[in-house]
């Protein structure tokens, strides 16, 4: 085990300052201060907001993640950060805390994409990724189906949501129906106790000529939103379970019919899930129902690994250097868009940091916080 790569993990993409510090596929710590708090009044995430409290609890959170694991930072084999894609103010503080911290220690920086990194860290969670997988990711910020057969070069995006992410239409039906921010955790407990067939969703691009992977969740917002703009204005109760739990229906019917379909067409045997969304009873539920009936495997992390972490960074990070993947050069910047298909950033020479010309980061003083 000591001979498994120690990473680092750093994820600001969104409103998680989150630090791992992953051992191979072994998670050490898993750190995390979030200011959901912070946004709940405005009812989403506002990006200023979420950079200032990045920048508050960056080293507090770093130095906790360390205290968890038992390790000190010099022993750290390399630092990985989310490079993108994510909001750019945010990614901006993961990156700069990253550079600095690599170049402090003489330890290779490497810039992964976060959605790659949801992929990975089922790693921590059911072992080494088979490969091909295919993965869901489903968020407030992406519905995507991704095909991978090597998480650390080769992602192939398979289809993705053309307006509202998923955890964006269970924000907006949460806040229609006056429940607060965020929308999956309370729409998921009223859903227990409703009926989901009592109303008839909408499920977007399903026919027989709409794209078999992309996903389109705008037109179910507006049908539930509208169906109880009607209820109110006729004077009547709104049965909030009942909206809730076929609300929530329509979603998961969608993406779990188009993540099966996906695995057949490819001929893939496992279907990875991830994201904020799959913490989501009934998507694990109707998912785990449909993979059994297909002969395929589920794999989902815990509900605590489904949401933005340091962990799944961390995660990506060790993968990198394990397959000797090249480490980021030190003008690695935050990319907002990151596509899916660059898996990490490397730098213009592979190998790792010091084979980059940048033999000056070891020349730093090893004289420094934590040595």
């Amino acid at each position: 085990m000591a001979d498994e790569p120690l990473v680092l993990g750093i994820e600001t993409s969104c409103d998680e300052t989150g630090v791992g510090i992953v051992r191979g596929t072994t998670l050490l710590a898993d750190a995390i201060a979030s200011s959901v708090d912070e946004h709940a009044r405005f009812g989403g995430v506002v990006p200023e907001v979420a950079s200032r409290a990045h920048l508050e609890a960056m080293v507090p959170t770093i130095d906790r993640a360390l205290k968890e694991a038992g390790v000190s930072a010099k022993d750290l084999d390399g630092i990985a950060v989310t490079a993108g894609p994510g909001l750019a103010g945010a990614l901006l503080v993961g990156v700069s805390a990253a550079k600095a911290y690599a170049y402090a220690l003489g330890k290779p920086l490497y810039g992964v994409n976060h959605l790659a990194s949801h992929i990975c860290v089922d790693q921590l969670e059911h072992g080494a990724l088979p490969e091909p997988t295919m993965a869901l990711l489903v968020s407030g910020g992406h519905s995507s189906l991704l095909l991978s057969t090597d998480i650390t070069s080769d992602v192939r995006p398979m289809g993705a949501t053309i307006d509202d992410a998923a955890g964006e239409a269970f924000d907006k039906i949460a806040r229609v129906l006056d429940l607060g921010f965020p929308g999956g955790p309370v729409i998921d407990r009223y859903a227990k106790e409703g009926d989901p067939t009592a109303i008839a969703f909408p499920r977007g691009l399903t026919g027989p000529r709409d794209p078999a992977y992309d996903f389109s969740f705008s037109g179910l917002k507006t049908a539930v939103a509208r169906w109880i703009e009607a209820k109110r204005a006729a004077g009547e109760d709104v049965p909030v379970r009942d909206v809730a739990a076929s609300f929530q229906e329509a979603v998961v019917d969608v993406l779990t019919r188009k993540a099966v379909r996906a695995c057949r067409d490819e001929g893939v045997d496992h279907l990875m899930i991830g994201g904020g969304v799959a913490a989501n009873s009934r998507l694990r539920a109707l998912a785990q129902e449909r993979c059994e009936a297909a002969g395929i495997r589920l794999r989902v992390p815990r509900p605590k690994l489904c949401t933005d972490n340091g962990a799944m960074v961390a995660a990506l990070g060790a993968e990198m250097v394990a397959r000797g993947r090249s480490a980021s050069d030190w003008d690695l910047s935050a990319d907002s868009s990151l596509p899916v298909t660059d898996p990490h950033v490397p730098g213009a020479v592979s190998g790792h940091v010091h084979d980059h010309g940048h033999d000056h980061v070891h020349e730093v003083s090893k004289e420094n916080l934590y040595s």
